[in-house]
C-alpha cells in the first residue's frame, strides 16, 4: 500500500501534559514514523507518515490528545512522503 505524510498542528492546552510522548507512543504503537515538537507559540506540530488507515487513527486521536490536554483545534495537510524515514520522534 502506498504511504502517506501528513503535517499538522495542535492547538489548546498542548503543552506541559505529555502531548508529544503520548502521541510518541500513539503513533508507534500504530508502527508510523515522522515527528512531534513543541512551537514557541504554545501549540505542537507534527508530521505523521504510514498507512493511510493508521495515519488517520493518529490523526482523530490528535483531535482528543492524552487525558490532561484539551485540544481547540487541528489543523493539517497532505505533504509529500519522506524516503527512509523509520521512527516517530520527539524534537526538543
Amino acid at each position: 500500500m502506498a504511504l502517506i505524510r501528513i503535517h499538522a498542528v495542535i492547538s489548546g492546552r498542548v503543552q506541559g501534559v505529555y502531548f508529544r510522548a503520548s502521541t510518541v507512543d500513539e503513533a508507534r504503537k500504530l508502527g508510523l514514523c515522522g515527528w512531534v515538537r513543541n512551537r514557541n507559540d504554545g501549540k505542537v506540530e507534527t508530521e505523521i507518515q504510514g498507512e493511510e488507515t493508521e495515519v488517520r487513527r493518529l490523526l482523530n486521536w490528535l483531535h482528543k490528545g492524552p487525558p490532561m490536554s484539551t485540544v481547540s483545534g487541528v489543523i493539517s495537510h497532505s505533504i509529500a512522503p519522506v524516503e527512509g524515514e523509520r521512527k516517530f520522534v520527539m524534537h526538543y
